[in-house]
């Protein structure tokens, strides 16, 4: 088994498959599913086939995204209120220490959050060990790495 990296209480992710890079994260250990902030969230019929169509907004409300997906599901969540509802959930990849990660993410418009990207316990359990004191870490790896590389 892999040793478990720390991460601390908020980090920057990635997400390959959305083109989105350095997108805020809180890390909820109370929250059991993953969450992406989206909007407009609605399935569409495209060529006899149910699609699911989302936007994702980047960085500070900077640019609009929008995907379709024909790989999705629904369940009920029960929202940090205690109040259960419907949610459409994707799995995507995201990139936390230089590691590519498949994960569920329900799409939740999370605009009046401070975070755009929510991780769950299910995305971290064996993969990570969560220090509230820290912050950043998978970011600040990043920039590291990316600063060793230049150089070289």
């Amino acid at each position: 088994m892999k040793p478990k990296k720390i991460i601390g209480m908020t980090d920057f992710v990635d997400f390959p498959d959305l083109n989105l890079s350095d997108v805020q994260a809180k890390i909820d250990t109370g929250a059991y599913t993953s969450a992406l902030h989206c909007q407009d969230v609605q399935l569409i019929k495209s060529g006899g086939e149910t699609m699911l169509s989302f936007q994702v907004i980047a960085r500070n409300n900077e640019q609009v995204h929008q995907f379709y997906s024909n790989q999705f599901s629904q369940r009920t969540i029960r929202n940090s209120f205690g109040v259960s509802e419907k949610r459409y959930v994707i799995k995507t990849r995201v990139v936390l220490f230089g590691r590519s990660i498949r994960a569920e993410f329900t799409l939740a418009d999370r605009e009046h959050l401070r975070n755009p990207v929510l991780l769950g316990r299910k995305l971290l359990k064996n993969r990570f060990i969560v220090d509230v004191s820290q912050k950043n870490l998978s970011y600040q790896a990043k920039l590291a790495s990316s600063r060793r590389s230049s150089v070289t």
